[in-house]
């Protein structure tokens, strides 16, 4: 039983080490990766930066994915440590989406196994899936019933009623605070948002983080660019100039995977 126990620990921690590895090379655009304690590959701190043209355009929101022993045959937990009002939301910052939720099937949930996690899911897809469902929320099976009526409002009124808007407007402000005090600056342009980038080069310090666990043959399936220089892209922009996000998976929301520049009603 130790020895089962002791395998599904090596078999994630390799997991995590390599999605860790593949996120540093090729950022999610708009999305900041770090680990909360470089000792602990379970705990993975996020920093979303708010898509231009959406309310949550300049927003710098801190998240942790906290993730299980037996990673990826069960889901992690993700969490927003700032506080955020949003249907799909808990209280407490808990996201409810179903890419989260065991694959188990769940009439009364309303969700069909196939959206629910599975092992071939990742981070990446996490990530996607989150800031597709914070553009798209889902207000049959809500989280936050209050913020789902007022955001049903909003919509149904096509912008008129101002109460969802201005709540997000203000925890968008509270955020740059933050962000001046971690050293970040958010991107609130397209053409900010959009940059593409050539990731840094990798100081020898932080390869040792991956020397603990493993050796670099483990890491030799990982593609590299042709130059040997792993290219970033921090944003995609399809036609007419409005930034798109690659597709993600189905959520509780189930999320399309909507262009984030889609307009907002005017003040």
């Amino acid at each position: 039983m130790a020895q089962h126990g002791h395998h599904h620990v090596a078999s994630s921690q390799k997991a995590l080490m390599l999605e860790m590895k593949s996120l540093q090379e090729e950022p999610v655009e708009g999305f900041k990766i770090t680990l909360v304690d470089e000792s602990d590959l379970y705990n993975w701190e996020v920093a979303i930066f708010g898509p231009p043209n959406t309310h949550y355009e300049g927003g710098y929101f801190k998240a942790r994915i906290k993730f299980p022993i037996d990673y990826p045959y069960s889901p992690p937990a993700f969490r927003f440590l700032t506080k955020m009002w949003h249907p799909n939301i808990y209280e407490n910052g808990d996201v409810c989406i179903s890419i989260l939720h065991p694959p188990v099937d769940d009439p009364q949930s309303g969700e069909l196994p196939s959206e629910r996690w599975n092992p071939t899911q990742n981070v990446r897809t996490i990530l996607l899936s989150v800031i597709s469902l914070l553009n798209e929320p889902n207000t049959f099976s809500p989280a936050n019933v209050d913020a789902s009526v007022m955001y049903r409002k909003w919509r149904d009124s096509k912008g008129k009623d101002r109460e969802y808007a201005e709540i997000i407007r203000k925890q968008v402000l509270a955020t740059k605070a933050e962000a001046e005090r971690d050293g970040v600056k958010v991107p609130t342009t397209l053409a900010e948002y959009c940059v593409r980038t050539r990731a840094p080069p990798t100081d020898e310090g932080s390869n040792l983080f991956y020397d603990d666990y493993y050796d670099d043959e483990d890491l030799e399936d990982e593609d590299e660019d042709e130059d040997g220089t792993a290219a970033m892209t921090t944003g995609r922009l399809g036609d007419g100039g409005v930034l798109t996000p690659y597709s993600a998976p189905s959520s509780s929301s189930r999320p399309r995977a909507t262009p984030f520049g889609h307009a907002l009603p005017p003040n």
